[in-house]
């Protein structure tokens, strides 16, 4: 085997991998999972305000 064949197959690897990874972020059954992973940053705002609400009325 010779380095060229090796290239190939290297690129040949990587490219499925790609479209695996491509399929699967954009797939609609991962929608959800990365729907609710994009709002977290927002729920952990609402906890601390809510956690500095409370700590003013007392």
């Amino acid at each position: 085997m010779d380095y060229g064949t090796l290239q190939g197959i290297l690129t040949i690897i990587v490219m499925v991998t790609f479209a695996g990874i491509f399929y699967w972020a954009y797939s609609s059954k991962s929608k959800a999972k990365f729907d609710e992973a994009a709002n977290l940053i927002f729920s952990d705002e609402e906890i601390s305000d809510q956690a500095k609400n409370s700590g003013d009325k007392k």
